[in-house]
């Protein structure tokens, strides 16, 4: 049987638009069982605190149990690496934060490339750090610090939660940024870092918002400046390290949700749009506000965008200190 031209031409736009309207068919349905977010580092932190809220806030939404799986090791490649190996069907995803451009420069060798094999779904939140000193530290705004860090080079230390991580980048970046020398002193995490200065072992640190602002609000630390380009409604009273001389200094330890590179964008979208109807709760914007958090309200795109602009500028910042790691 000989098909006209119009009959022709009509089955070929309709089998054209199958796959279209199959992904959104898809989307829609999705989820129909358990998705995994995996979080690549231990239990307990702000990025497995904000995975276990968007992971609850997902499963009312969306009718399926969202399972946090906690996978450290590797500075959160190892984490990384199970998402990137998984089927690209929206069913596991990973909760990261700027440890995953920040270990694209820091890794000499990696079996993934972060941009390449990861598709951004939506940001969650950004956290600033703190500068913070001890109490009888002889500066107290980051203009002395400067000064006396350049009267005593090599004599301060800058202590930190591990190579690579937010605190230690926030450094770095400070260092470049000012010509002081301070002496990188790393920890295995930023409880035991935080400990020391509290008790005057080390002299600088750049924390977390959350772990830092119960000292320095009980005046046990002294806060010289936080790290973001405006001040913080948690510490209104604190400059930016900007408003001190420092014109461009802006670090935010920010967390975001990812997927395997090449999920169906309708899901991605779907993702996205939930988490941001999350982020618009007042609630959530005065829960996050009071701990130093700003809940983020990205598109996929702009988030991706703002990601290859995170990871440049952490290169930069790593190759000019000569930081890597095996």
């Amino acid at each position: 049987m000989k098909l006209s031209r119009r009959r022709f031409l009509h089955l070929a736009a309709g089998a054209a638009t199958l796959p279209v309207m199959s992904s959104f068919a898809w989307a829609q349905t999705y989820p129909t069982r358990p998705v995994r977010i995996i979080v690549p580092i231990a239990a307990g932190g702000a990025n497995d605190i904000l995975a276990r809220l968007i992971g609850q806030w997902l499963s009312e939404r969306l009718g399926q149990t969202f399972v946090i799986e906690n996978r450290p090791g590797g500075g959160s490649n190892i984490g990384t690496e199970a998402v990137v190996r998984a089927p690209p069907d929206g069913y596991t995803l990973l909760s990261i934060g700027p440890s995953a451009v920040i270990n694209a420069t820091l890794f000499d060798k990696l079996n993934f490339n972060f941009l390449r094999d990861i598709a951004p779904i939506a940001g969650i939140s950004r956290e600033l750090n703190v500068m913070v000193v001890h109490p009888s530290f002889p500066a107290t705004t980051v203009s002395e610090f400067i000064v006396y860090a350049k009267a005593n080079p090599g004599k301060l230390s800058m202590a930190s939660a591990g190579i690579g991580s937010a605190p230690h980048m926030s450094g770095e970046l400070f260092k470049s940024m000012t010509g002081v020398n301070l002496v990188h002193v790393p920890y295995r995490g930023g409880a035991p870092a935080l400990a020391d200065l509290l008790g005057g072992q080390v002299h600088v640190m750049f924390a977390s918002m959350s772990a830092s602002i119960a000292y320095v609000r009980a005046g046990r630390l002294r806060a010289l400046a936080v790290t973001i380009a405006t001040r913080s409604e948690a510490l209104p009273d604190i400059p930016t390290v900007a408003e001190a001389g420092i014109p461009g200094y802006d670090v935010n330890a920010w967390v975001c949700l990812m997927a395997t590179g090449g999920t169906p964008a309708p899901i991605i979208a779907r993702l996205n749009a939930e988490v941001r109807k999350m982020m618009a709760l007042p609630e959530v914007r005065d829960s996050f506000t009071k701990q130093g958090l700003e809940g983020s309200t990205m598109s996929p795109e702009e988030l991706g965008a703002y990601i290859k602009v995170e990871s440049a500028k952490w290169a930069s910042v790593l190759e000019n200190a000569k930081v890597k790691k095996p």
